[in-house]
């Protein structure tokens, strides 16, 4: 697969990037993602992935947009209000880069069979702020040995972590959060400053792109961000041998 006359122009700035270049181009234009949640996550880092050249978006989300996801879902405006998430992304981002393909589910992540997309997918991106979610998403890259990137926001904190559970040894979300957590703590309760949702798609974009190309010094490294104090820490994870998912899998 080559670049088109008017894809090295678009893509020009990356191009002369020595950590990209022609070939991290190609990889890019290659590379399948799939979004689990179009919120302000999702919103977030669909665009950007689209924008950089993501050769195809697969997007799951069985919301319709309401009201009170416009202060942070920059993908919608009040005209979108009522419409199903996946189908406006899909116009937008295709708005955005005509050339990537956008596949959509308009149902919940445990509605379809998840793990039939596996073997087409290069990354998950893990959007969503439920905990029940993020261990179907987390045990089914597990299964099938993909590259997950999780986020989290609320109130002023983000969370990113990203896994490769192609290697040997590889912890997982559920040895980071063994125990499930209240479905309340969640945006809706806490509430959550808007731009937080930004930094963090952001950021699980930018993971992205650089697993695409071989880009690998952070995995099982979680990142926080407090917005409030603009500072960053970061902790190595390591497996949890109790693990209940990756040490001891559930049958089925």
């Amino acid at each position: 697969m080559l670049l088109t006359d008017q894809e090295y122009i678009r893509f020009s700035r990356h191009i002369m990037l020595d950590e990209v270049g022609e070939a991290g181009q190609i990889a890019i234009k290659q590379a399948h993602i799939l979004i689990v949640g179009m919120g302000g996550l999702g919103c977030a880092a669909a665009q950007y992935l689209a924008a950089a050249g993501i050769g195809q978006l697969t997007l799951i989300d069985h919301d319709n947009v309401e009201v009170s996801n416009l202060q942070r879902q920059i993908l919608f405006t009040t005209e979108d209000v009522g419409g199903a998430k996946v189908t406006i992304a899909k116009n937008k981002l295709t708005a955005i880069n005509p050339k990537v393909k956008i596949n959509t589910f308009y149902q919940s992540v445990f509605d379809l069979n998840l793990t039939a997309l596996m073997p087409k997918v290069d990354v998950v991106l893990d959007c969503t702020d439920n905990i029940d979610t993020r261990y179907f998403i987390n045990y089914t890259c597990l299964k099938a040995k993909r590259k997950l990137v999780s986020a989290s926001a609320i109130q002023g904190q983000g969370q990113l972590i990203s896994f490769d559970f192609a290697q040997k040894g590889s912890p997982c979300y559920q040895c980071l959060v063994p125990e499930k957590v209240s479905s309340t703590r969640n945006c809706s309760s806490l509430g959550v400053l808007s731009t937080l949702l930004g930094v963090m798609g952001s950021l699980q974009a930018t993971e992205v792109l650089r697993l695409i190309l071989n880009e690998y010094q952070i995995l099982n490294q979680l990142l926080i961000f407090d917005a409030w104090q603009m500072s960053f820490k970061r902790l190595v994870l390591t497996a949890d041998p109790e693990c209940q998912c990756c040490k001891h899998p559930i049958k089925g």
